[in-house]
């Protein structure tokens, strides 16, 4: 995991290593949506499914709200939380999961990890996009790989959390990519929608863990971050490609 800080963004982060409740209704109750909990790196959420059985029945689509959102934890369901549409300075974009008439589910980057949500698609204009990418963490074999369009990119020995500060595995996805003003160990922070599962906070942040560079190439193959992925400036090249949004896979 990371600890220094360079952008405001990093430095606030300090990355760790409708209406009558029918389904298919898409109008949302009247609410103040920033009075609901935001879904946000730095929060966490409750009364929302977790993404336990992933599927690949939406495989690479990818949604960016003009406005902030209500998240509802079934679709027609009440909001619970709001999806704004700009976070650690950049556009939000989140992978969609599945999908019912007027509603799509959306992995959502707050505690705990996994987290998911239905938002409704009238609520505010919807950017779709489709995705080519996919990228696969394998733990154990401390190794990245990149693809696109099925076609693989690239694929690197990296470094991993430690023992007792494991990267979290699961289904999640390209958060937001961070320049720091003045980078030490990165050139660039790639955060995405998960959590150190053994540290709430790190470096006075919420314990996003994220993808970076690193000056000690000796630590490739090793698991010895805090959670974070330290990569080769190689794959940290083809990362800062891959579009926000993209689902990202880790696995033991």
């Amino acid at each position: 995991m990371t600890g220094a800080a360079a952008t405001a963004a990093v430095a606030t982060l300090a990355t760790g290593c409708g209406a009558d409740g029918k389904v298919g209704a898409s109008r949302p109750p009247a609410i103040d949506l920033a009075k609901l909990p935001q879904a946000t790196t730095f929060t966490t959420l409750r009364g929302l499914p977790l993404d336990i059985e992933p599927s690949t029945a939406d495989a690479g689509t990818v949604v960016h709200p003009s406005a902030t959102v209500p998240v509802s934890s079934e679709p027609g369901g009440p909001p619970v939380a709001a999806l704004p549409n700009r976070q650690l300075d950049g556009p939000t974009w989140v992978p969609v999961i599945d999908t019912r008439p007027g509603w799509r589910r959306v992995l959502l980057p707050s505690r705990p990890n996994g987290t998911t949500g239905w938002i409704p698609e009238s609520a505010a204009r919807l950017t779709t996009a489709h995705t080519p990418y996919a990228v696969r963490v394998r733990t154990k074999a401390r190794r990245l790989t990149i693809t696109k369009s099925d076609r693989r990119i690239g694929s690197w020995t990296v470094a991993v959390g430690a023992t007792k500060t494991p990267t979290p595995t699961g289904r999640t996805f390209m958060l937001a990519l961070l320049k720091p003003s003045r980078p030490t160990f990165s050139p660039l922070v790639l955060p995405v929608g998960s959590h150190s599962e053994t540290l709430d906070t790190f470096g006075g942040g919420p314990g996003t863990v994220a993808f970076h560079g690193w000056n000690d190439a000796s630590v490739f193959g090793k698991a010895v971050t805090h959670g974070c992925v330290r990569v080769p400036a190689a794959a940290l090249a083809e990362l800062a490609k891959v579009p926000l949004g993209t689902p990202v896979v880790v696995t033991e």
